[in-house]
């Protein structure tokens, strides 16, 4: 039986990579993500290596996610694994300063979005049984405090609790959960979260080697693939610049 990977946010960063990591390896493929034209390129492209299934769709639209998933076609109709990627972080302001619509839509992306379509297709994946697995996307900001994480680090930690409890509620159906938390990673979502920024974008990564998306992809491909009676929990990744800082301390009483 052919291996299906569902991938969300697969236009860019993490999602672009692994579609084309499994490509590469020959499994079908079914892609969402919001930029038509971008997905559509990248299906064509995809499409003369493997089966492609391309789904624009926001996934913070659960009607829509709801739609496109009950009329996938049959032959992407099981599949082995969920790759729960489409995420974002907006903007760096302390949370005195920031925009309440920033926030809805880290929620509604980072938490709803992958509800959704973690929900909508566990049967799937329970139908696929031993061997599959749901890959989620966290971040070290869902385990340590920073200045300006407020609420994407509160989504990822959201992120990594609902990993564990998920694996408490799939025990004996073979699928298999785990949360990745990558640290610094040069991709395009650090570009949206500087609102276009290319010069702090580019200052962020400079000397720093940071991890790239296809480091992601060649993580996550491993995971899948490793043998069906082991469950990675959690796997935390930096690149070897990148430890914890200090503790912030406020001097201006003293």
């Amino acid at each position: 039986m052919t291996s299906t990977v569902f991938i969300t946010g697969a236009t860019s960063g993490f999602g672009e990579a692994c579609a084309r990591r499994f490509a590469d390896a020959g499994w079908s493929l079914v892609l969402t993500g919001r930029r038509e034209e971008r997905l559509n390129a990248l299906c064509a492209e995809l499409s003369k290596q493997t089966k492609v299934h391309g789904l624009v769709l926001d996934v913070r639209d659960r009607k829509a996610m709801e739609s496109a998933i009950e009329g996938l076609p049959a032959e992407f109709a099981t599949l082995r694994a969920l790759i729960n990627n489409a995420g974002l972080a907006l903007g760096v302001d302390p949370a005195p300063k920031c925009d309440l619509d920033d926030w809805d839509t880290m929620v509604d992306t980072n938490i709803k979005g992958l509800l959704y379509s973690t929900r909508l297709l566990l049967p799937r994946l329970i139908a696929h049984g031993r061997g599959a697995g749901i890959i989620n996307l966290g971040s070290i900001a869902g385990n340590y405090p920073y200045p300006g994480s407020h609420v994407y680090g509160a989504s990822k930690a959201f992120v990594k609790q609902f990993s564990l409890n998920l694996r408490c509620d799939l025990v004996g159906t073979g699928v298999r959960v785990t949360n990745i938390e990558p640290g610094l990673c040069e991709s395009e979502f650090s570009l949206v979260r500087f609102a276009g920024d290319k010069e702090r974008y580019d200052a962020t990564y400079a000397g720093a080697e940071p991890i790239q998306p296809q480091d992601i992809a060649e993580t996550i491909f491993w995971v899948l693939n490793t043998p069906a009676h082991i469950n990675i929990n959690s796997l935390e990744l930096m690149p070897v610049s990148q430890t914890w800082a200090g503790f912030s301390i406020d001097r201006s009483r003293g």
